[in-house]
């Protein structure tokens, strides 16, 4: 009897012994290394700790179940935790199936090789972690508004699902409401796990509006995925995965595939953070011009972003401007070059406070940066006396194609909050011309020559104390041969449609560019 008593304790005792799995990864072909372990039938929560082996490598974690890749927790120091019922950050909870997992290890930076790795893996017939709240289907919420007008948000926010952030989805919206925002979007690093938290959160914040997205984090480049609804596999080589059909998957969606921080090349010390991957023409949608406040990294890195993207679009790369915090604490910290959420801010027109409403105007490229913050001034550009036949149906023409038969045409640049300032309109990428701004709501109008072939492309900067603080997306003028449909000036065109062009501002003479 006592030795069966025995038997059984150092069984039970065996059990308990966590799997331990440590070897090194290889030195060459893709940047992820798959570890495979069995997990038995009766299990019900797995636990997989990742001590630092060399600290002078950074290793990046994630784990995968047969079915699924459960998360992406990057660099987070503690362990995974996974059970039906909850999971530590960055992971999704779900049943515990039977059969092979496996840990897939990144080589986010190796300096002393071979790069070495331990895992200590638990497999548990009982849970530890307490259950969570239940969490919902991700699900777009209704309109908040239904005016059409310029909304203001973040395109670049993080959650503590990002291993390397601190606040919940409440101190977030909490914050950036408080600081007069309309949205903001979650981009959290390479999971999906914020997308089963939104809904619920969304019904506690009925004022402002919670987009879905991911920090698209590869080491060559981030980017934005901006309404990005389900998990987009990062882990390049490992499975087929690949860039080009990352890209993919993020139209499949509808999101806006977006670069984040292109310029910000600051070596180890940020790994992947200026963008090496491809250029995707044809899919990119937006650049990311300004990533904090002007004041914390305006003059290293904003006046060199905006210069990549309008390089781009002079190249047929037609994505809007966009700005970003990169906030990780729902502005407690604040470093040297921490933003807190809104620092810049990003304008979009819009029909609608809507997720789809916002992907709409971001995606027709309706879009103005704030690159300090909200209080910085407003820039617009429109039609000053006449609808022109253009490829939108809302009043700003930023982010316009401009199709005149005309040899010039006059828009109307339009500045609140700029009274102390500068206006300056800068065509196919060079500054045009410099105008000062004499009060708070300032106008003006300037004319411009329709090129005979090919297209020009123009756009205006607001600065402020000799530096620029708004900047708005681009107008495009091209020649048409034709009058524009259903304008009202008859079948036959011609001459009555020029004369009516000329007497609402449409000018055939004096153009200024």
């Amino acid at each position: 009897m006592r030795s069966c008593l025995f038997a059984v304790l150092w069984a039970s005792a065996a059990a308990a012994q966590p799997l331990i799995l440590e070897g090194e990864l290889p030195e060459g072909g893709p940047g992820f290394v798959r570890v495979p372990f069995e997990v038995p039938v009766g299990t019900v929560e797995v636990e997989v700790r990742h001590p630092v082996q060399q600290p002078q490598n950074i290793l990046d974690y994630g784990l995968d179940d047969p079915l699924r890749t459960v998360g992406w927790g990057g660099g987070n120091t503690e362990a995974i935790v996974v059970n039906a019922q909850a999971a530590s950050r960055s992971y999704l909870p779900g049943p515990v199936t039977a059969g092979t997992w496996s840990v897939v290890i990144g080589k986010a930076k190796v300096l002393v090789k071979p790069a070495r790795y331990r895992l200590e893996i638990e497999l548990r017939t009982s849970t530890s972690l307490p259950a969570q709240p239940e969490r919902a289907p991700y699900a777009h919420a209704p309109a908040l508004s239904k005016e059409a007008r310029w909304y203001a948000g973040d395109f670049h926010v993080h959650s503590r699902e990002s291993g390397d952030a601190d606040p919940t989805l409440d101190e977030i919206a909490t914050f950036a409401r408080g600081r007069g925002l309309d949205f903001v979007e979650l981009s959290d690093h390479n999971v999906a796990s914020q997308l089963t938290l939104l809904p619920d959160a969304q019904g506690r914040h009925p004022r402002l509006l919670l987009v879905p997205g991911v920090e698209f984090t590869t080491y060559a480049g981030h980017a934005n995925g901006i309404g990005a609804t389900e998990y987009v596999d990062h882990r390049f080589g490992l499975d087929g995965a690949t860039f080009e059909g990352a890209v993919a998957e993020f139209q499949r969606q509808g999101a806006v595939f977006s670069i984040n921080h292109p310029v910000l090349d600051l070596g180890t010390a940020c790994i992947g953070c200026a963008w090496k991957q491809p250029i995707p023409r044809g899919t990119l949608g937006a650049v990311e011009i300004g990533t904090g406040g002007w004041d914390k990294t305006g003059v290293l890195f904003t006046k060199q972003a905006i210069a990549y993207w309008d390089r781009l679009v002079g190249q047929g790369v037609k994505a809007a401007p966009i700005g970003g915090s990169d906030d990780h604490s729902a502005g407690a910290r604040m470093g040297a070059f921490d933003s807190p959420i809104g620092n810049p801010t990003t304008l979009v027109f819009a029909k609608e406070l809507s997720v789809p409403g916002l992907l709409e105007g971001l995606k027709a490229g309706r879009t103005v940066v704030k690159l300090q913050g909200p209080d910085d001034p407003l820039v617009d550009i429109v039609s000053p006396l006449v609808e022109l036949d253009t490829n939108s149906d809302v009043a700003t023409l930023v982010g316009s194609a401009v199709r005149a038969p005309v040899d010039s045409v006059e828009l109307a640049f339009v500045v609140k909050g700029g009274n102390v300032a500068v206006l300056k309109l800068i065509v196919d990428g060079q500054e045009h011309e410099a105008i000062d701004i004499t009060s708070a709501d300032f106008t003006t109008t300037r004319g411009f020559a329709i090129p005979a072939a090919g297209e020009k492309r123009l756009r205006a900067e607001v600065w402020v104390d000799g530096n620029p603080r708004t900047v708005s997306g681009h107008v495009f003028l091209t020649r048409a041969t034709e009058p524009p449909q259903g304008c009202g000036c008859g079948a036959s065109g011609g001459e009555p449609f020029l004369a009516v062009l000329a007497l609402l501002g449409l000018r055939r003479r004096g153009a200024r560019a």
